[in-house]
């Protein structure tokens, strides 16, 4: 059974671990993100060795944030791991590692084994969204991964929903990601509690009693408990999410979409408003309806599909 070793760098930790053919893990270790290139390098070095000593791997496949080559060889440019521009992230770990390595977004690598082991497992025409900090996206469609012409594409927290809206990090402002993500959700709870803080009391309690103090969990933790607040934030992001979908679909027909990330696992309270305005604004269209689910591999799925994808 050909094993392969599966590597997630994120922004604190590089999670790895050896996978085989059927998606499972059979061995981890995790180790803290260097804040440099070169020691992420050794880093990521240090955790195939330990790795190889234990199993027989074939190969190694590394799931980065930021701006992936369509050569599944070069970081073009990642903000928030490691200051990479133009790194060759796949040269340099091949000799460190002696193994064929491939490197891949780490959207694209979590959306790949939730196609082919999770949530979507039968779905060839899949949309997966990470709905955390802002929205990660992956786009599969003929049981293949989309990655364009210059391997960047499936971003769709930046698409511009509000001409001249809310700055977002890329630069530009009115991004997606800006009205349907966990810092939106944030937001919004802050600027009704600050405006009835009445109607805020469980959510205002959670925090340190002043709308500044409200975090994301917070937010979750008071919708649960009823609060109108917090449950008026799902509301605003759900119908901002939903809509999103929508537009997504006309776009790109999907059989399925995959919500992941730290906001998803809300569950009802982000996707019944979510499922309303999906339905709302795709009916008007007259197009079938995908399937909206959530995803099931939780945080092993970046190395899970970097793992497969070694393969290929």
């Amino acid at each position: 059974m050909a094993l392969t070793i599966g590597i997630d760098i994120g922004g604190t930790k590089i999670l790895a671990g050896v996978v085989d053919m059927g998606g499972i893990v059979l061995d981890q270790v995790k180790v803290p993100t260097p804040g440099d290139p070169d020691a992420m390098a050794e880093a990521i070095g240090g955790v195939i060795r330990r790795l190889r000593d234990q199993h027989d791997v074939t190969a190694v496949g590394i799931g980065a944030a930021g701006f992936i080559h369509a050569d599944r060889a070069t970081v073009i440019f990642s903000a928030n791991v490691a200051a990479w521009v133009n790194e060759p992230l796949r040269d340099r770990i091949e000799a460190l590692a002696g193994l064929p390595v491939v490197v891949e977004n780490d959207a694209n690598t979590a959306a790949w084994a939730e196609v082919r082991f999770g949530a979507a497992s039968g779905h060839e025409d899949v949309v997966c969204l990470t709905v955390g900090t802002g929205i990660g996206g992956a786009i599969v469609q003929g049981g293949n991964l989309v990655r364009g012409r210059h391997g960047i594409a499936g971003e769709p927290g930046h698409m511009r929903v509000v001409p001249d809206g809310l700055p977002c990090g890329c630069g530009n402002n009115g991004c997606w990601e800006q009205y349907a993500s966990g810092n939106a959700l944030t937001r919004y709870a802050r600027e009704r509690a600050a405006g009835e803080p009445e109607a805020a009391e469980k959510l205002l309690a959670l925090g340190d009693g002043t709308a500044d103090g409200i975090r994301g969990p917070h937010v979750t933790q008071a919708a649960r408990l009823g609060d109108p607040v917090a449950l008026a934030a799902f509301t605003d992001v759900g119908e901002w999410l939903g809509q999103g979908m929508a537009d997504l679909a006309a776009m790109l027909d999907p059989s399925a979409f995959v919500l992941g990330g730290g906001v998803s696992e809300a569950g009802e309270l982000l996707l019944r408003p979510t499922l309303t305005a999906y339905h709302r604004v795709l009916t008007r269209g007259h197009r079938p309806a995908a399937d909206i689910l959530v995803a099931t591999l939780g945080p092993e799925a970046g190395l899970v599909g970097a793992a497969d994808l070694a393969r290929r």
